[in-house]
């Protein structure tokens, strides 16, 4: 019988795994989800623990770059066995994991993905999606072609909070919209403390795999003091996506989800405070448009995404003069009212020469991990799948190629995955690989 570990170990070209069947143990509903994980600590911990509430899983393998870093699984399941390479896991567990989780830095989200749908492994990978745009497209069609249950890891969509937001809108409560405004106060880069790369080469602790942690990115030295790993990747062009890539695909989530925005977005326009080829700037602002639909005033929406210091003008709002706007969010203006929608904390209702109102019904919580695992079993795809954080994911990409090129539009061609008016924009759309992790190769 041909299985996903004799498939690895008898190393068989990327295209004929790609054909691989799906071994699902877990779709019999009296055996529980085998499941495995890449990144175990931090959020990766985060995601573990949560998973591991559901009484229809089972966690049975752990993997991380950093061996420091696995000692909160041990304690969680002292007999799971733990890897410091995805790949050797795939190798020696693959016919014993159903799913997996991706808890890693932005630019390893793909190729880890796309490794586990590859097996006919369910994933659930964190936000953002992907670490450039062709990436986005290539890991949801690959969700698609195989059938498997995906969630993008952004928790809040299933918060009562967020699911209020999306209820208030869709009742027809403010009317039609007509603008949107989204913010964060976190700066582009605040958590390395670099602007440039440091002049100094640290030694590799001799728990972390540095190469491995590098993985599809260009190689460079170690540096120490959370300037990369684990904490301060997100600041780095090569590695994350500053604010926008930690927060986009969270505050634009209930806009998106709310207003039904499948079409994709386009002319884009942006303004920052400052960059150079490292990091991302530390305040930045941009505009795009996304088609209009059933609950849009408008044919073509305009949103506006703030970080790092920016925030909206309330004007043209049904907000009383001079009320204060949260630290980060959504302020969706429409016809009869405006909602502000606060980063995880309940909605903010409003309508002309009145004072806030709290006179709507709250949604339900649900449960975003035990969600993703229900739907693995039962082979039902929930909300949030890869199709959808894909398109989320493509908004936030597109918004920080616009700030590579300030105040300037760009006019997004997206079924030619293209720009149509900056051909050296279109460099950013995908990246080089680095030899031994050609997502590309690895994709056939």
């Amino acid at each position: 019988m041909t299985t996903r570990r004799s498939i690895l170990k008898g190393g068989v070209a990327a295209s004929v795994l790609a054909a691989a069947p799906a071994i699902v143990r877990g779709q019999n509903l009296n055996s529980k989800l085998q499941l495995a994980s890449i990144g175990s600590d931090g959020k990766g911990f985060s995601d573990i623990s949560a998973m591991s509430t559901h009484d229809k899983q089972q966690y049975v393998a752990f993997c991380d770059i950093d061996l420091n870093r696995t000692l909160n699984v041990k304690k969680l399941s002292p007999e799971t066995p733990i890897y410091q390479d995805f790949r050797e896991m795939f190798a020696q567990m693959g016919d014993k994991i159903d799913a997996v989780t991706v808890s890693t830095p932005d630019h390893m989200h793909a190729y880890c993905s796309i490794s586990a749908m590859q097996l006919g492994m369910h994933v659930y990978c964190q936000k953002p999606l992907t670490h450039n745009i062709w990436e986005s497209r290539e890991v949801a069609k690959m969700a698609k072609e195989k059938g498997l249950i995906t969630r993008l890891g952004n928790q809040i969509h299933s918060h009562k909070f967020y699911r209020t937001a999306v209820q208030i809108i869709q009742s027809g409560r403010i009317g039609k919209v007509n603008r949107v405004h989204s913010w964060v106060g976190t700066p582009g880069h605040c958590r390395s403390g670099h602007i440039s790369r440091p002049k100094t080469v640290d030694p590799v602790p001799e728990t972390l795999d540095w190469d491995k942690w590098i993985g599809v990115a260009p190689m460079r030295p170690y540096s120490g003091n959370r300037c990369y790993a684990p904490w301060g990747w997100r600041d780095w062009q090569d590695f994350g996506g500053g604010a926008i890539g930690d927060f986009g695909c969270h505050i634009l989530d209930p806009v998106y989800t709310a207003l039904n925005i499948t079409g994709p977005s386009d002319q884009f326009i942006a303004e920052h405070s400052g960059m150079n080829d490292e990091v991302w700037p530390a305040q930045s602002t941009y505009s795009f448009t996304v088609p209009g639909t059933e609950y849009t005033a408008v044919e073509r929406l305009k949103i506006t995404w703030y970080n790092g210091g920016p925030m909206p003008s309330i004007k043209g709002s049904h907000l009383p003069e001079r009320e204060a706007l949260p630290s980060s969010g959504s302020m969706v203006i429409a016809e009869g009212g405006t909602l502000v929608i606060p980063h995880v904390a309940e909605p903010m209702l409003y309508f002309e020469g009145k004072e806030m109102s709290t006179d709507y019904e709250m949604a339900d919580d649900q449960d975003h991990y035990h969600g993703w695992i229900d739907g693995c079993l039962s082979g039902k795809q929930p909300s949030d799948d890869f199709e959808y954080g894909a398109r989320l994911t493509e908004t936030i990409l597109l918004g920080n190629i616009a700030v590579r090129y300030p105040n300037t539009t760009l006019e997004w061609d997206a079924p030619n995955l293209k720009f149509k008016n900056n051909d050296d924009a279109n460099q950013y759309i995908t990246r080089e690989y680095r030899e031994g992790w050609d997502l590309k190769a690895l994709i056939g």
